[in-house]
């Protein structure tokens, strides 16, 4: 059985995620504790008790998803032997869980991830005024109805496809009148809901550009070493080894759509059958039948989840 460990993106967020395991293992408190060190900050206290509107604060949120996946990770390598260069085909994070699935492959240590979503979260918060960007979810259309959407939608200004999610789940992400535009639109294509997503920014747009260069400044000064397992990444939705082409794509992915489906897609073609969702929630793991038949999802994020794994032997 071949296996990819999948790390979840912003959405996943919730207080008290990996607070369980923190309270139970070694490994998963070192984690929280050199994220600690490295802002500079009690994140930590944030994740495990909130209150809820730091948490989901972008610049908050990312380095905290990271922390709880890495927390998870550790704890699978101590406790049911998980080894990513012999267990893993390939790794993949959905948006900022491409960063952990890094760290967790060896590519960038933890404190330089924490470091590097910080500065993500926060350039991507500043690059366009609250309340002038949007994402909305487009459901029932496939990729290609919903760029057309977008196109017309735009009228000017910006309006993308950020997210392919699944077949018949597409994010759109854009200036807000232009978004909203594209929600009217897409219902007079055939779509079962459009509806505008609950986020602080408009992500995987062009709008993104600032952040876009602040990630190329930021990622200069930082060593990208070879990962473990290939990483299938966000931008291309095929596998990277190369530390430079790895770096460059982080850079392109602040602007660029989620190819999550052709992700999921390539590494089943690859013959994945297992797919691992390590990190806070389910999101992903729910996505994988949706993209590949015959392929199994499971979440991992607390003790429980742990000795599931280590019980069945999946890394035996």
């Amino acid at each position: 059985m071949s296996i990819a460990l999948i790390f979840p993106g912003q959405g996943s967020q919730q207080v008290g995620m990996g607070r369980a395991l923190a309270d139970s293992f070694a490994p998963a408190r070192a984690v929280f504790e050199e994220v600690d060190a490295a802002l500079g900050q009690a994140l930590s206290t944030v994740i495990f008790e909130g209150p809820d509107d730091a948490l989901m604060l972008t610049a908050n949120a990312q380095p905290a998803l990271m922390a709880v996946s890495l927390a998870a990770m550790r704890v699978l390598e101590a406790e049911a032997g998980l080894d990513v260069s012999r267990h893993a085909a390939f790794v993949a994070g959905h948006s900022l869980g491409e960063y952990s699935a890094l760290a967790a492959a060896g590519s960038l240590t933890i404190a330089d991830a924490a470091r590097l979503l910080r500065i993500r979260g926060d350039a991507m918060q500043k690059a366009v005024p609250v309340g002038a960007g949007a994402m909305a979810a487009l459901l029932g259309l496939d990729l290609e109805t919903a760029r057309a959407v977008a196109s017309e939608a735009a009228e000017g200004e910006v309006c993308q496809a950020a997210n392919d999610n699944a077949p018949g789940q597409v994010v759109v992400s854009g200036a807000k009148a232009a978004v909203e535009r594209a929600i009217a639109i897409a219902k007079t294509r055939g779509a079962k809901r459009a509806v505008l997503l609950p986020v602080s920014a408009p992500f995987h747009c062009a709008l993104m550009q600032p952040a876009a260069d602040a990630m190329a400044e930021a990622l200069a000064g930082v060593k990208i070493a070879a990962p473990r397992a290939p990483l299938v990444a966000n931008v291309t939705a095929s596998p990277l080894t190369d530390p430079e082409d790895i770096r460059k794509r982080l850079i392109e992915q602040v602007t660029g759509a989620v190819r999550w489906r052709e992700s999921v897609g390539f590494m089943a073609g690859a013959g994945v059958t297992r797919f691992i969702e390590i990190g806070a929630g389910k999101v992903l793991a729910g996505l994988v039948k949706r993209n590949a038949d015959g392929a199994t999802g499971e979440s991992v994020g607390a003790p429980d989840d742990v000795a599931r794994l280590k019980s069945d032997g999946a890394f035996g």
